[in-house]
């Protein structure tokens, strides 16, 4: 007797999307990257409804150009991007709001909700250079904590969006021990986390750990897999983010890890309506390598219910 297969669950909670990040893009403008309309044109037809902003200038920065170009492909905007150095103190606040309220000006204007925050890298991703030492001081902890609090207080009285921060990768929010150390001594009322699967399995995380142990400071998902193996290779030779990924450490699901599927549906019992946006680093790479990839994964993800 045959036994049909159970029908994945639905997924009803986790809203699917892709972001330029998935297209090959790191910079606002970089002859390697796909034009911004090839970008819409391709993430739409991969059967995508939502997007990321990617790098403030990439996307056109006038909100009514972007407005009626997004609506043209029935998109919609689930967040924008930022990097930050709150760890510095109270000296980059100026600088730091100047970037921060153009990003959100754009991104409230697109009817978006939130905003990524990417604390900035202790290496150089090209040359491996140590820009600064990799373990903050405690004083730094301190300013880094206070100064999302403060960011995050700001841009919800100002635009009424949330900040969701990003573990990543070369950066000092990055393993499960600073993840954790950052949730502790922050208010979850001004600060959550945008969890990217790839960046928290690439630093030693269990992605499903955390959203059953810190459910309700999830406040935002990046779908991402990395190669085990080429992992393994990276992390023996020390070798930074961005050579890494022009090694292909951050893998097309489901090929990699974690394995997504109780990602999704651990994501789902939180029972809060949470964003999913995949991204797949692979900055540089051919201009027609991007939109199969992403029809591809569309298709993985329907498969698990979402």
């Amino acid at each position: 007797m045959t036994v049909p297969h159970a029908a994945p669950r639905v997924l009803d909670r986790i809203r699917i999307g892709s972001a330029p990040d998935s297209w090959g893009v790191w910079f606002p403008d970089d002859d390697q990257q796909v034009p911004w309309r090839r970008f819409l044109d391709e993430v739409a037809e991969a059967g995508y409804e939502w997007i990321e902003l990617g790098p403030y200038g990439y996307l056109p920065t006038d909100p009514a150009v972007l407005r009626e170009e997004i609506a043209r492909r029935s998109l919609k905007v689930s967040a924008g991007t930022i990097f930050t150095s709150m760890h510095h103190g109270p000296s980059v606040w100026d600088k730091t709001w100047a970037h921060v309220s153009e990003v959100a000006t754009l991104t409230q204007a697109m009817g978006a909700k939130h905003l990524v925050v990417i604390p900035s890298f202790w290496r150089d991703d090209k040359t491996a250079e140590e820009l600064e030492p990799r373990e903050l001081t405690v004083e730094q902890w301190k300013h880094l904590t206070t100064g999302m609090e403060r960011l995050g207080k700001r841009v919800q009285d100002e635009f009424g969006l949330d900040i969701v921060v990003h573990p990543h990768a070369d950066t000092h929010i990055d393993t499960e021990e600073h993840v954790e150390r950052f949730l502790h001594v922050t208010d979850s009322d001004l600060v959550n986390l945008c969890l990217d699967t790839g960046h928290y399995a690439y630093c030693g995380g269990d992605s499903v750990k955390l959203i059953r142990t810190y459910g309700e400071r999830i406040g935002y998902l990046h779908l991402k897999q990395v190669d085990p193996d080429i992992l393994s290779d990276v992390v023996a030779k020390g070798t930074p983010f961005g050579p890494a990924v022009q090694q292909g450490v951050m893998c097309e699901p489901p090929l990699g890890v974690p394995a997504l599927p109780p990602v999704l549906e651990a994501a789902q019992e939180l029972d809060v309506d949470l964003f999913a946006i995949v991204e797949q680093d692979m900055y540089p790479c051919p201009p027609d390598q991007p939109f199969p990839i992403a029809e591809r994964t569309r298709r993985f993800l329907r498969s698990c219910g979402a």
